[in-house]
């Protein structure tokens, strides 16, 4: 029997060339496997499910070719911050829309306003980018919230500050909720890429309570933006790496090598005389990094050490290491999960919050510096470090040092994922060592008392 141009499959025969599928499932393998090709760039955080940064439009009052409008950014991340050099705002307009005048904020450029005479707008710019004012702007130039300089903070962190708002007034727009024609396009940088933004979407308008609060009033009119994070689309590479050490292993666990890649990276000797020279601390309008020569060649460095065992308790040392010269890190955040961190006694010199994504879940945690004392994380250097001590007490049904189980699981650093050793790699509990290390103590502990007994006695 020939058997050129046939397969057996399963005890069947078929054709070469023909599908034994039927049309449906084809389709939905076919997009499975399209799927898998898709670079991934979800912007979903397993650990803050919820975060995004919405931005606000609230329509106060209609104008004679347009309308006034509050546009407040807040920033419900839990754990991620925009920091210096600050948010960068863009968006479309849908018709010819100008802007008049702006409090709180300014464009970037004007743009092409010739065709007006007398009252010239502030930017007449088909695509308007806005930034926020630095602080310290004339009092008449300042709108509620504003003039951070484009900072904001986490919600997690604190929520007063992870809010930044301005006023803009709109020309050759419409004047009333059936002619308004809502911006589209949006694009937000906090302060490089990484976030993406939704289409405006029309919310029930926002109510406000009076000075007195015995009134309320609303806006005209409420549309909003999401913007999500994801990290990948920042870089290929981690931002931060995680090295491990313990007690009871003399051996520590270093960061993976070019953790952070190791390709066209810039970096100095931490003995390097260009050390000493002036301005090289000072930051790049762009941003790129100064890094001191490592073998991870990661900005941040995690170090986690398991440094006492207790009989109900076991205590850990994190400290964070700032491996950039020109860059310092202002309300730093650290986020770590680990099953323990449902039963933490203390935080020596972090604060903590537990951060409960999910009802029946609270094994993830976040540190963040405390005010005025150590929540600026200096440039690499002799100041480029922080650290605290974590105290936890034990779940008897679940603690032991085997396995690597008193390392962390996952480890971020200001909200972006810092890459961890290989398993295989971590300090593993010599062979010789008791199943209860607390035990072992104790006894040593009591002879050592017993000896000292029987020597004071006659």
């Amino acid at each position: 029997m020939e058997s050129e141009g046939l397969f057996t499959c399963q005890g069947k025969v078929y054709e070469d060339g023909k599908s034994s599928l039927s049309p449906r499932l084809e389709l939905i393998l076919l997009a499975a496997i399209f799927m898998l090709m898709i670079p991934h760039t979800a912007a979903y955080d397993p650990l803050d499910p919820n975060g995004n940064i919405t931005i606000k439009w609230d329509v106060m009052s209609w104008t004679a070719d347009g309308y006034v409008a509050a546009v407040t950014m807040s920033n419900f991340q839990m754990y991620r911050q925009i920091m210096t050099p600050g948010w960068t705002l863009g968006w479309d307009w849908a018709k010819k829309e100008v802007i008049w005048s702006m409090v709180g904020a300014q464009t970037t450029e004007q743009g092409d306003c010739s065709k007006f005479k007398g009252n010239v707008p502030h930017c007449c710019k088909k695509d308007p980018i806005v930034v926020d004012f630095l602080p310290g702007v004339p009092y008449n130039q300042q709108f509620s919230n504003c003039c951070k300089g484009g900072i904001l903070a986490s919600w997690g962190q604190d929520p007063a500050a992870s809010v930044s708002a301005f006023q803009v007034s709109v020309g050759l727009a419409g004047t009333s909720n059936k002619t308004v024609k809502l911006p589209k396009n949006f694009t937000l940088l906090g302060p490089g890429p990484g976030y993406t933004c939704g289409p405006a979407k029309i919310v029930p308008s926002t109510v406000y309570l009076t000075a007195d609060r015995r009134r309320k009033t609303q806006a005209l009119m409420t549309w909003n933006v999401t913007c999500t994070y994801s990290q990948f689309l920042v870089s290929k590479n981690p931002s931060c790496c995680v090295s491990f050490s313990t007690f009871y292993n003399n051996s520590i666990t270093p960061c993976p090598s070019c953790a952070c890649g190791c390709h066209n990276k810039n970096c100095i000797a931490s003995d390097s005389k260009l050390l000493h020279k002036a301005g090289i601390n000072t930051p790049r309008k762009d941003n790129v990094p100064l890094l001191q020569c490592t073998h991870h060649m990661c900005p941040i460095r995690v170090h986690w050490h398991v440094k006492l065992n207790y009989k109900d308790y076991w205590r850990v040392k994190i400290a964070i290491t700032n491996f950039n010269y020109k860059l310092n890190y202002t309300q730093w955040t650290l986020v770590a999960q680990h099953p323990n961190l449902n039963s933490i006694t203390q935080v020596f010199s972090f604060d903590y919050k537990p951060l409960i994504a999910y009802e029946s879940i609270n094994d993830t945690g976040m540190f963040y510096g405390m005010k005025f004392y150590n929540d600026l994380l200096m440039e690499a250097g002799p100041q480029g470090n922080v650290q605290s001590e974590v105290l936890l007490q034990k779940d008897k049904n679940t603690f032991t040092f085997r396995q690597g189980w008193a390392f962390p699981r996952k480890v971020y650093f200001n909200g972006d994922e810092c890459m961890l050793p290989p398993p295989d790699k971590y300090p593993f509990l010599p062979s010789s060592a008791q199943v209860n290390l607390v035990a072992l103590s104790t006894v040593v502990t009591s002879m050592a008392i017993l000896i000292l007994l029987i020597q004071k006695s006659p």
